[in-house]
């Protein structure tokens, strides 16, 4: 089994209306679906959505296809949206990624400069299978190729993550900083060269999938 972050390029002609709309409205910045699931013809998704939620809220009341939707708080940034929709069963894009030994791991980013952003986890064939028949106006740029982690902290050592949770709870990333690296590796109980370089490991790592960079 093998796993690839992989970000798609989509040309303004190729744009899903739903993904249009995150690029062309000034009040939403992105959108990610962070689950679905449903027979060909309706979906049910979550997504989490960083922009103004009353104007969101506006737009989504006028468009055809959904069958309901409800909005749910979130963070400073963003707000949570539980809908149901019509699905077109033989939109390309769908078509590429149904595959029988393939999974798109969510959350499926949707971004306001024309790109999805999504892993993929499945045989060696699969993987490019699904790249080779993604359609015309759509271009793959792999990010990452390796193993499956389930998640950003899976792929911090446990030491690692210790550290940076040493730093979270001593005030090492507070703005300003209310403590320095003295302070994370006396919670840590070692030197301060160790504690330095677990918290440079954590942060790579961090920054990597952030930037969805392959290390």
């Amino acid at each position: 089994m093998r796993s690839i972050r992989v970000v798609l390029h989509f040309d303004e002609d190729a744009l899903h209306p739903m993904h249009a709309h995150v690029c062309e409205a000034p009040y939403v910045e992105r959108e990610a679906i962070l689950q679905g699931h449903g027979p060909a013809d309706t979906g049910t998704m979550v997504l989490y959505v960083e922009g103004d939620a009353d104007a969101y809220e506006d737009w989504l009341a006028s468009v055809p296809h959904l069958e309901s939707y409800t909005l749910s708080p979130g963070d400073e940034a963003g707000f949570f949206v539980f809908l149901q929709e019509r699905l077109d069963a033989d939109d390309p894009l769908v078509v590429a990624f149904q595959r029988e030994n393939l999974i798109v791991v969510p959350p499926v980013e949707f971004r306001s400069d024309r790109t999805i952003r999504l892993s993929l986890v499945g045989g060696s064939g699969d993987l490019q299978a699904a790249l080779d028949a993604l359609p015309e106006g759509v271009t793959p740029d792999v990010t990452f190729v390796g193993d499956f982690t389930a998640s950003v902290g899976d792929r911090l050592s446990e030491r690692q993550r210790e550290a940076v949770d040493a730093a979270w709870d001593v005030g090492y990333y507070e703005v300003p900083r209310e403590a320095g690296i003295e302070a994370v590796a006396a919670e840590l109980d070692c030197a301060i060269s160790t504690a330095s370089d677990l918290l440079r490991r954590a942060e790579s790592r961090l920054v990597a999938d952030a930037l969805d960079r392959s290390r």
